[in-house]
């Protein structure tokens, strides 16, 4: 079979509705568009949000909330069994991480969050992030590392 034997199933697809395109069809004339009037015309319609005239909702309603969003601080989350490809009393911090090609940063980051270990981690590691978990913490100690949040 090649790609230009290909064809929709019987039934899978329906024939585009010709508007506008004579008395006969059912649909001619004014194409579903009612007689005259704003809405009837090419390119007629009214704004998004336009009411008629009268105050719009997201004039009536007032402001509400605060979003922090734009001062949050950006972290890569990261899970423990990525650091496996580091030998046994390893130094692993932001740059190290990017050497080893674990992680790649964009410019606004600020940091590392650590998540426990899915799989098996037992790496004595020297780690310096940002963030950690507890069940993360627990295994970096059980494995013989350290943690230092920076």
């Amino acid at each position: 079979m090649k790609l230009n034997e290909f064809t929709a199933q019987p039934g899978a697809t329906k024939v585009a509705y010709r508007k506008g395109r004579g008395a006969g069809s059912g649909s001619g004339k004014t194409a579903g568009r009612g007689h005259k009037g704003q809405k009837s015309r090419s390119g007629g319609g009214v704004r998004w949000g336009f009411e008629g005239g009268q105050i719009p909702y997201f004039r009536r309603v007032p402001k509400r909330g605060f979003n922090n969003k734009r001062f949050a601080k950006k972290y890569v989350v990261l899970p423990l069994d990525r650091l496996n490809v580091f030998e046994d009393g390893d130094t692993v911090d932001m740059e190290t991480l990017k050497a080893k090609g674990v992680v790649s940063f964009a410019h606004n980051i600020d940091g590392i969050k650590l998540l426990a270990a899915r799989e098996e981690f037992n790496k004595k590691l020297i780690v310096k992030v940002a963030k950690v978990t507890d069940g993360a913490k627990k295994q970096i100690e059980q494995a013989g590392g350290t943690i230092e949040e920076v």
